[in-house]
């Protein structure tokens, strides 16, 4: 099989995942799951509301927790701006999504990285692609943070399996995750009730729809810039089988 129709059976893989990943989703939200989860988050909510100040903490942990078991942390950020207000509930969600994040990185890093590792060494494509990612990454993970297309509980652990440093990768998802973090925030401390949480019925601020905009742009971004680094990616290693080629005749 040539190098061109390993790369593609390799991307139709992937692509084939992330399909499954959305459609889990769809399911899952047709089944009523999602609206079960949903209402527990809301119970875990009031139960965190008569904490006082431990419940600042029980926030923080019931965040990472439900990341790291791919649950949406929507519910749990607009919660924020119902009990601990804009100000706080922003820097509360702030520091515990990107420890969330992070979490979720270094268990898909250090569980997954070993197994991807043995894939890539048999598509030299795939680690030339990688290494470039590993020096641009920081780029890529804030754009894609921006993006509400890219599902904020896929991609910690997607970019586990990469070569993006931690340190870019926690600081890159903390400014990106940002604007992000502020509008649902703000959000739900206008709903102010946490039982109206996800009740479907409240129309889009003009905000959101900014917020949206810039997503939308961070999304065309980011395909546009992975692309351009795939294929220099790819280049350059056609370029070096060349090479190698050459010196062994």
């Amino acid at each position: 099989m040539n190098p061109p129709k390993k790369f593609k059976n390799s991307l139709g893989k992937f692509l084939g995942f992330a399909l499954a990943f959305a459609v889990s989703i769809i399911i899952a939200k047709n089944m009523g799951i999602t609206t079960v989860i949903n209402d527990n988050l809301q119970t875990v909510l009031q139960w965190v509301d008569s904490l006082g100040f431990l419940g600042y903490l029980v926030f923080i942990l019931v965040y990472i927790l439900a990341t790291v078991f791919l649950i949406s942390g929507a519910v749990l950020t607009l919660g924020a701006g119902v009990i601990f207000d804009v100000i706080k509930g922003s820097i509360l969600v702030s520091l515990a999504s990107t420890l969330a994040a992070t979490v979720a990185f270094l268990v898909g890093r250090y569980l997954a990285r070993g197994w991807v590792a043995k894939q890539i060494e048999k598509q030299p494509k795939f680690l030339a692609i990688d290494e470039a990612v590993a020096q641009e990454g920081w780029k890529i993970v804030g754009l894609t943070r921006l993006s509400p297309l890219f599902p904020f509980v896929f991609l910690n652990y997607a970019f586990g399996i990469t070569q993006v440093s931690l340190k870019d990768y926690i600081l890159s998802s903390w400014i990106g995750m940002m604007p992000g973090t502020i509008m649902y925030v703000y959000i739900g401390s206008l709903i102010g009730d946490i039982a109206m949480i996800g009740a479907g019925n409240r129309e889009k601020t003009t905000l959101e729809w900014g917020l949206y905009l810039v997503g939308l742009v961070a999304t065309i971004g980011v395909t546009v810039y992975v692309t351009k680094i795939a294929k220099t990616a790819l280049n350059s290693e056609i370029e070096n089988s060349k090479s190698q080629s050459e010196t062994s005749i």
